[in-house]
């Protein structure tokens, strides 16, 4: 079944509700929502693309560009959503990659966009302003409101994320129509969503979290949207006595936590806080609840299987820690010799179940690299199971650091750094050494005016942990670098760090 049949069989029996609120005051009904998404199907079934056709969107967030994401999978085609801030050399990578027949770009941009994809063979390129405006909706004004939803098998696909990229060459994960329907109603049953529910969306429309998480949940669940096109502390403040979840990236409760209007009476209404993405310090958990009287749930997941991994919604959520696995998903945390690990034994995360991607595009050595014999999906991730089987992330295993032989693993020595006073947050990185191979380093936020020196972190830390793991060098910074949705860029720090000591060598 086409993953929008299973949407569109949710949809509310009264369908002139709404289903879209917009910032800027904008109301979009569900019958809106089926009309709208018929006339760009009918659109891009009337270009005579092939089956497998891919679309790739790079717009900013609008009831619009997720109308143009649902009018995708309902004509049977293939969504590319890409990241508004990639530029040309990033696009033209992208779309040389996919092979578009269709780009749907910014107005702004369409210059450079365009030329990127004819240059690549794309037929089709189309803009799409966050204000309704753009050559799509011209085009889609003149089609039918009546669509017959093209089927598919659950195994074709339906949508296809890059990853970052942010170590070697990007890769484009493939997602079927059945790896979104079963991923959105194992949440939707986990995390206990219910009639009357209201999503307030601040996250971006190019990512697992925003799209698939935030987007299906309500979508499956027949719950209005109030949509804002960004995050933006005063207006979520504003906006959550009318909402029951929010789902956002740590940075975004740190934020919240920082704004003199957030307190429990701002969250009276709202029955669920998710938080992904990222890790989520201990810290802010704790302040977040102690503020509000909520508990963040945490969970975990990835482009190339959404979500496997939550912290329960009746239950115990763990400071710390990503939770449980979900229903249907096999997690495992095993070590090099592929034995499973004691709990509180450090391993590497592997997954298998019908979250699980279909492969990596057009990469079918790399796709069979990253399977185990028996099926399991090797996420990169490395972590450990607690003695009650909640989930903590270590960190990624590329992030592994060999220091005379020894392995040290970041997420550890960042723990015992951000305990420390006057510690914002910190990262923990392996920068090349000609004794060692790879020495230790961290990067701390401190809070202003603290007194926190190299020397002093370098102490404290000698007191607690085994001195292969001691950073040889701390360097101060204002903030940690991050992407879009709120992760860390250790590779960012890597090249700062390798260039400053560069320049005092």
């Amino acid at each position: 079944m086409n993953l929008y049949d299973l949407f569109a069989s949710r949809f509310p029996e009264d369908r002139t509700t709404c289903a879209i609120e917009t910032h800027d005051g904008l109301y979009y009904t569900w019958n809106d929502i089926e009309r709208a998404s018929a006339k760009i199907a009918n659109l891009l079934h009337n270009l005579d693309l092939p089956d497998d056709a891919r679309i790739a969107v790079q717009v900013e967030k609008s009831a619009e560009a997720l109308i143009l994401y649902l009018a995708t999978i309902r004509a049977g085609y293939v969504y590319l959503p890409l990241n508004t801030a990639y530029r040309a050399a990033e696009m033209a990578y992208f779309i040389h990659d996919a092979e578009p027949s269709v780009v749907v770009c910014s107005p702004q941009n369409f210059g450079w966009v365009s030329q990127i994809a004819f240059m690549s063979g794309t037929r089709h390129v189309f803009t799409l302003g966050d204000d309704r405006t753009g050559s799509l909706l011209v085009r889609a004004a003149l089609q039918s409101t009546s669509f017959h939803t093209v089927d598919r098998k659950p195994d074709d696909l339906a949508a296809i994320l890059y990853t970052s990229g942010t170590t070697g060459r990007s890769k484009g994960a493939m997602l079927t129509h059945r790896n979104l329907a079963s991923n959105a109603m194992v949440l939707h049953d986990y995390w206990r969503w219910q009639p009357g529910d209201v999503l307030l969306h601040a996250l971006p429309l190019f990512h697992v979290h925003g799209l698939f998480v935030a987007s299906h949940g309500a979508l499956l669940n027949g719950s209005k949207m109030i949509f804002l096109p960004k995050f933006d502390a005063k207006e979520i403040v504003r906006d959550l006595p009318r909402a029951t979840v929010f789902m956002g990236v740590p940075t975004h409760y740190v934020r919240l936590l920082s704004e003199p209007g957030f307190d429990a009476s701002a969250c009276a209404n709202v029955r669920l806080f998710v938080s992904g993405s990222a890790p989520l310090l201990t810290d802010t958990f704790d302040e977040f609840k102690e503020r509000t009287g909520h508990t963040i749930l945490e969970r975990y997941g990835m482009s190339e299987t959404t979500m496997l991994v939550s912290n329960p919604y009746d239950g115990e959520r763990v400071a710390g820690t990503v939770g449980l696995p979900l229903p249907d998903v096999s997690v495992r945390v095993v070590r090099g010799d592929g034995l499973p690990c004691d709990a509180g034994e450090i391993g590497d995360i592997q997954v298998k179940g019908p979250n699980v991607f279909k492969g990596y595009w057009r990469m079918p050595e790399k796709t069979a690299e990253e399977f185990t014999p028996d099926g399991y999906f090797r996420t990169g991730d490395v972590g450990k199971f607690d003695e009650k089987g909640y989930l903590s992330i270590v960190g990624r295993s590329k992030d592994l650091i060999i220091s005379g032989g020894y392995n040290v693993y970041p997420k550890e020595i960042e723990s015992f750094i951000d305990e420390m006073d006057g510690v914002v947050e910190s990262a923990v990185v392996g920068v090349p050494h000609p004794d060692f191979g790879e020495a230790v380093a961290a990067v701390i936020v401190k809070k202003p005016g603290a007194p926190l020196s190299e020397e002093q972190v370098i102490a404290q830390l000698k007191s607690r942990i085994a001195n292969f793991k001691v950073p040889k060098r701390v360097m101060f910074v204002d903030e940690l670098p991050r992407n879009t949705m709120g992760k860390v860029q250790k590779n960012v720090l890597r090249e700062k760090m390798q260039a400053t000591a560069a320049e005092t060598a």
